[in-house]
C-alpha cells in the first residue's frame, strides 16, 4: 500500500519519466511537515495544561531553563538540510546534467510562446529547423512574427494546442511576447519561467497518453487566472500524421508562388 500524502491531497497522477522522483521528494516533505505539525501541536497543548493559570497563579519571570526547544530547532534545521542536499540538489543536478543526453536522443522540439493571456505553439516542420523570428512581422495573420522569406520557415506551423507523441523525449523552448509568464504542466511535474527576449529549454518524456491543461504559474495580469492552454499526448502514429499534414499544408501555403507563363498570342 502506497501512503502518499500528496496523492491524498489531490495532486494529479504523474505522466512523465522523471516525475516519480519529484513525487518522492514531495511526499518526503509532506511527511516531514506532518511530523512537525503533530509534534508542535502536542507541545502546544502540553504548554496549555502545564502552565494553566490555576496551577500557576503567580507569574514566573525566569523563563524556560530547559534547552529542549533549542535542540528541536537544530533537529529541524538538520532535516531541512538533508531534504535540500539529499533530494532537491541531486534531482536538480540530474535534470541539468541530462541536457546533453537529451539532445543526442533527437527529441521533438516545440517553441512555446506566452502572451496575455494564452499560449501559442510553434513547430519546426519536416526539416526540424525553426525559421527566423522577427517581432516587426507580428500581425493578425502572423502572431509570432515568423519570417517566411527564410527557407527554414516555409514548413513551420503553429497550433493553439500542444500535441506530443507518447514515449518520445521532447524539448520545449519557453518564451513570451510581453510580460513574464510561467509555463506549468502539473501532470508532467515540470514548469519554466517564460521571460521576454529569452528562450529557455525544458525537457521531459511523456509515458502515457493524456489530455490535460497547462497553466500560467506566474501572476501576469488581470487575466492570469484564465491563462489556460491545452495539451494532448497521443500515440506516435497519430502524432506523425498530425505533424506531416500540418507541415505539408504550411509548406504549400508559404512557398513562393511561381508565375505561370502566359500562352503565346496569335
Amino acid at each position: 500500500m502506497n501512503l502518499s500524502p500528496s496523492q491524498f491531497l489531490g495532486i494529479p497522477k504523474n505522466f512523465s519519466a522523471h516525475g516519480g522522483q519529484v513525487d518522492h521528494m514531495i511526499d518526503v516533505v509532506h511527511w516531514f511537515m506532518i511530523a512537525l505539525f503533530v509534534g508542535w501541536t502536542i507541545f502546544f497543548f502540553y504548554c496549555i495544561f502545564r502552565f494553566w493559570h490555576k496551577n500557576n497563579p503567580k507569574a514566573s519571570y525566569e523563563g524556560v531553563k530547559s534547552h529542549l526547544s533549542s535542540h528541536l530547532e537544530v533537529g529541524v534545521i538538520i532535516v531541512e538540510a538533508v531534504l535540500l542536499l539529499g533530494f532537491a540538489f541531486p534531482l536538480w543536478a540530474e535534470r541539468v546534467d541530462s541536457w546533453k543526453a537529451v539532445q543526442n536522443l533527437n527529441p521533438n522540439r516545440v517553441r512555446v510562446v506566452g502572451w496575455q493571456f494564452g499560449w501559442t505553439y510553434h513547430y519546426p516542420g519536416a526539416d526540424n529547423k525553426f525559421g527566423r523570428i522577427d517581432p516587426n512581422l507580428i500581425s493578425g495573420t502572423n502572431e509570432l512574427g515568423i519570417d517566411y522569406t527564410d527557407p527554414n520557415a516555409l514548413d513551420d506551423f503553429t497550433s493553439p494546442i500542444l500535441k506530443l507523441p507518447v514515449d518520445q523525449p521532447v524539448v520545449l523552448n519557453i518564451t513570451t511576447k510581453d510580460v513574464i509568464h510561467n509555463y506549468c504542466i502539473v501532470p508532467m511535474r515540470i514548469q519554466q519561467d517564460a521571460i521576454p527576449g529569452r528562450e529557455i529549454p525544458m525537457w521531459f518524456t511523456p509515458v502515457k497518453t493524456l489530455e490535460t491543461y497547462v497553466v500560467c504559474a506566474q501572476l501576469c495580469g488581470e487575466g492570469h487566472g484564465n491563462m489556460v492552454g491545452s495539451m494532448e499526448v497521443i500515440p506516435k502514429d497519430q502524432y506523425d500524421s498530425f505533424f506531416k499534414t500540418q507541415s505539408e499544408s504550411a509548406l504549400k501555403a508559404h512557398s513562393p508562388k511561381v508565375a505561370t507563363p502566359e500562352a503565346p498570342k496569335g
